[in-house]
């Protein structure tokens, strides 16, 4: 058996090097936090070829005093811990005492440091883990390191750096999320002599996320403010309208400490769920506050991940926050004009959905005759679907005032006047506002609604079939349907084995009666079993209940009746959640009276 050695404290500090000192970007974090933690309310941080040459930052914190700069470069050496218990109770950035020592082993390291009560500073250089003396020298109060030549020492790990822009990329994403967690202080970072930001302090967050992200996403933020307990949530979410196909705008921030955490990001998911369209990610800068000893940071080296002591309560905390913010919003999307000109604060003010209804002489109230497709009177003609009565709900009351589910305006509000053009679109008119509706999407909205009010009220409403159907399926479909067979059932769905891979359909949802019945099945079965489904069986309803409504809705070009115009219309101001579709489309676009005048040059 081989020999077990003490490993030399060179090597020790080259492997924890490693772990702390990934990139350029991996110093700035380590010595801004410090820079940070030492109470500067300004740090500037200037870079040589995207850190790799040199990464330097300046701050006017409380300083290092010349008796303590060797044991700053020593390893677990640190000022903000001094027992075990004190992991657990962590109120500082940084605390493991590795920073310094990792960055001194693998570059030339350069510490400039004075303390207030100080009449002169100090010095001390590290070349490789190689530590000189501590001497006198000219200093500012504060601190300064200069990092160069990154690597140099270990060669290996210098292959794997990138380009100087995706390196500089980096760093700035991590001044980003620095300087958004600690809008009090005063930033500033340089990149090879130029000036790429600079970030004085502000009072209202918003002004950081303008800075970096533009005003049109600031201005279109919501705020958010909570807080039960001792964990309070603040912030901003987006407008579902503003998504990405990534989750690298999901800022949470917690005591001012950048962390990624998958539990926390799927509450997100799951508020935003029916908001946003599959492989679409929320948009949010939340800001997490609780005590210290809920919390496990000592869990990766480079705290980018924590650990909570009841990491559900702040689930449930914040898909709550979210969704009762959602319900108070107006959350229908603005028409993106041709100039994709951003909306105003006093263009995206919810628009009651009121009428000045179109009028003509020949029949005034009603809509003007310019419907693309001639309109029928017979109810929603199609083999597939029933009436839009039957369909949506038996309570709609077309002829009475309708109450404006507004915010901001709760006065009664007039029948809307609407028509349909090219067959899948819907248009009518507010005070200030045209309003454009998907049918399909509408109609789809408000089904999946009243569908889930249904189900947590209990089991929808079932038709049993007067001679149960036999569907023939896969031997994976059959047994993919007969396992979730309760489910089914919770559904109005109802089969039987019938023997190999056929099942016997007995009983359906009174919505669906009118759908191919194999092929509504075979649906079932591919969507029960897909693998980017979850396997939990309150999401599994919900997504079956986003199949039921869908194809239970009108179609694009299927021609409405005005009555049946009218009825849809009642039932979206009634719902809730009539902005968007199951699936994330949104229902409805705005476009202003000022949107319209600055596309005809009145403005």
């Amino acid at each position: 058996m081989p020999e077990i050695k003490q490993l030399p404290p060179h090597v020790v500090n080259k492997i924890a090097a490693g772990e702390v000192v990934e990139r350029p970007a991996s110093m700035v974090k380590e010595l801004v936090e410090n820079a940070i933690d030492a109470g500067a309310d300004r740090i500037d941080v200037i870079l040589r070829e995207g850190g790799t040459a040199e990464v330097r930052v300046v701050d006017n914190g409380c300083g290092i005093a010349a008796d303590q700069l060797l044991l700053a470069v020593t390893s677990h050496a640190t000022s903000k811990i001094k027992s075990d218990e004190d992991l657990f109770d962590v109120t500082t950035l940084g605390f493991r005492g590795e920073a310094l020592a990792s960055i001194g082993s693998v570059a030339h390291l350069n510490i400039r440091s004075r303390t207030p009560d100080s009449d002169a500073g100090a010095e001390l250089l590290v070349d490789g883990g190689k530590i000189n003396r501590v001497k006198p020298v000219a200093a500012a109060i504060g601190t300064t390191i200069s990092v160069s030549d990154l690597f140099f020492n270990t060669p290996v790990r210098r292959k794997f750096l990138r380009t100087v822009r995706t390196e500089l990329g980096h760093c700035t994403e991590t001044i980003t999320r620095l300087a958004l967690a600690h809008p009090q202080i005063h930033f500033s970072l340089t990149h090879d002599d130029r000036l790429l930001h600079e970030l004085p302090p502000v009072s209202e967050p918003r002004d950081r996320i303008a800075h970096f992200f533009g005003q049109p996403l600031a201005d279109d933020l919501m705020e958010i403010h909570n807080r039960e307990g001792d964990i309070s949530i603040t912030g901003y979410v987006a407008h579902p309208q503003n998504n990405r196909s990534h989750n690298k705008m999901q800022y949470l921030l917690l005591g001012g400490r950048f962390i990624r955490d998958r539990s926390l990001q799927h509450a997100l998911g799951e508020a935003y769920r029916g908001l946003l369209l599959r492989g679409r990610y929320p948009i949010c800068f939340l800001n997490i506050e609780m005590p210290a000893d809920q919390i496990d940071v000592n869990v990766h080296p480079t705290k980018l991940e924590v650990r909570f002591r009841d990491s559900q309560r702040l689930y449930r905390q914040i898909l709550a926050t979210l969704r009762s913010r959602f319900l108070e919003a107006n959350l229908n999307s603005n028409l993106q004009t041709t100039e994709a000109v951003s909306p105003t604060a006093d263009q995206t003010a919810r628009l009651p959905f009121t009428s000045t209804p179109y009028r003509t002489d020949r029949n005034p109230g009603r809509p003007t005759p310019v419907a693309i497709h001639q309109r029928h009177s017979e109810p929603f003609a199609g083999e597939n679907r029933g009436s839009l009565q039957a369909a949506v709900a038996k309570d709609g009351k077309t002829d009475a005032a309708i109450t404006s589910t507004s915010e901001d305006s709760d006065v009664p509000l007039a029948p809307v006047c609407a028509m349909q053009v090219m067959g899948r679109y819907l248009i009518a008119e507010s005070d200030n506002a045209v309003i454009v509706m998907d049918q399909h999407a509408l109609h789809e909205s408000i089904l999946y609604e009243k569908l889930k009010k249904k189900v947590l009220s209990g089991p929808l409403d079932r038709q049993p079939l007067l001679v149960p159907e036999p569907v023939d399926l896969t031997a994976e479909e059959a047994a993919t349907l007969l396992d979730q067979r309760q489910t089914l059932g919770t559904l109005g769905i109802e089969i039987e084995p019938f023997g190999g891979d056929t099942v016997l359909l007995t009983s359906l949802p009174s919505l669906l009666t009118k759908q191919n019945h194999g092929q509504l099945l075979q649906s079932l079965a591919a969507q029960m079993a897909s693998p980017t489904g979850t396997a939990e069986r309150r999401d599994l309803v919900d997504e079956l209940l986003h199949m039921f409504a869908c194809k239970a809705a009108i179609k694009a070009g299927d021609v409405l009746a005005d009555e049946e115009i009218q009825e849809l219309i009642a039932q979206r101001t009634e719902s809730t959640t009539s902005h968007h579709c199951p699936h994330g489309r949104p229902t409805t676009l705005v476009l202003t009276r000022e949107d319209l005048d600055r596309q005809f040059l009145r403005t």
